[in-house]
């Protein structure tokens, strides 16, 4: 079981080291006036600092070796 979540938390890492975040497009509106609608596509990003995955890689290496010395 804890090999297993080493392996998953290194591939997180090494994810998140290789994409820093991701965009997304959300509708909203902007004015709703009875039978009169106007939206407007948004643009939402979501970026994590670099060290994030770092340190998630790391633990999962930590975890990884832990688990082997059993």
């Amino acid at each position: 079981m804890n090999k297993t979540v080493g392996f998953i938390l290194i591939v997180l890492g090494a994810a998140m080291l290789i994409w820093t975040g991701f965009t997304y497009t959300k509708k909203e509106k902007i004015i709703d006036a009875g039978p009169i609608q106007v939206s407007a596509d948004k643009e939402k990003s979501v970026n994590w600092p670099p060290y994030a995955g770092g340190i998630i890689l790391v633990a999962g290496v930590f975890v990884f070796i832990a688990s082997k010395k059993k």
